[in-house]
């Protein structure tokens, strides 16, 4: 009886689902090559070897230029999830229980990749230990939210909000444990899972649908998967660029010391009437 009703629970097939997923071959993104990878074409190399010891914004990376990767990064993760949707439709209705559970599997599986990549780019720190093969309570919850981003919950935003802000301020290189395992983002991240849950399950039922005519339903299913991936992996993008945490430290105004341009004050003061007779004169006229 308990078993059943934790296999009904949304929240914990989300979580199943999550775990599953990050296990697959090739979903976890290794923070230093991807950087490198990602940032030699666009990016002088002292540059990127700072975004990988710290991160793309204490590099004083523009943010043009990381949204500009991470569209290419988006496109190259759509492309492939794409494909391999439509190659799982190819079978129809008789390979349906089998092709159906792995289609829902590498679909997740190329979310996380998509989430990683961003999250790098917009310096946030190594999501999984290289020391555990398992999903840690703080990784779930961070990539949680990241999903309920992409699935467009104000909750998840405000969420990934506050976990951003709590990172710049530690100058953290790890991600705030106790805030996302106990404190008070958890009992959102529960929220948001239990809603993916519900959604996840949504979304495998009409891709059941489309598959069930061959052939047809490979251009059916590549095309849903396309037209839903792809928003999605924007959403979280727009989300991430836009936190205080991705923004290059070049850009960043620090309190208490004023910068201005000499010769510009200098223009600015000559237009300015000086008390006195200099006022009175400009009175007259």
């Amino acid at each position: 009886m308990v078993a059943g009703q934790v296999s009904e629970n949304p929240e914990s097939r989300f979580s199943a689902l999550l775990a599953s997923a990050a296990r697959l071959p090739g979903v976890r993104v290794d923070r230093g090559a991807y950087l490198r990878t990602a940032l030699a074409r666009h990016c002088p190399e002292d540059d990127v070897r700072r975004a990988i010891e710290e991160t793309p914004a204490a590099a004083g990376i523009p943010l043009d230029v990381l949204d500009k990767v991470a569209n290419e990064s988006i496109r190259y993760e759509t492309a492939k999830v794409s494909a391999l949707s439509a190659a799982a439709g190819i079978p129809g209705f008789i390979a349906m229980p089998a092709t159906v559970p792995a289609d829902l599997a590498q679909y997740v599986g190329h979310m996380l990749r998509v989430a990683q990549k961003l999250a790098y780019l917009y310096s946030w720190p190594d999501l999984f230990s290289p020391d555990n093969d398992e999903l840690d309570d703080a990784t779930k919850s961070v990539l949680t939210l990241f999903f309920g981003v992409m699935f467009g919950t104000q909750s998840a935003n405000a969420a990934v909000g506050k976990v951003a802000g709590m990172i710049s301020e530690q100058v953290a290189k790890k991600l705030p444990q106790q805030a996302l395992t106990k404190g008070v983002v958890y009992p959102i991240v529960k929220k948001v899972a239990q809603y993916l849950g519900v959604e996840m399950t949504k979304q495998t039922f009409a891709k059941s649908v489309s598959k069930a005519i061959p052939l047809v339903g490979a251009a059916v299913s590549g095309g849903l998967t396309y037209a839903t991936f792809r928003p999605m992996s924007r959403r979280l993008k727009a989300h991430l660029s836009g936190l205080d945490l991705a923004k290059p430290a070049g850009g960043q105004v620090i309190i208490g010391e004023v910068i201005q341009d000499e010769n510009r004050q200098a223009a600015d003061e000559a237009k300015i009437p000086k008390p006195g007779r200099d006022w009175r004169v400009l009175k007259r006229r």
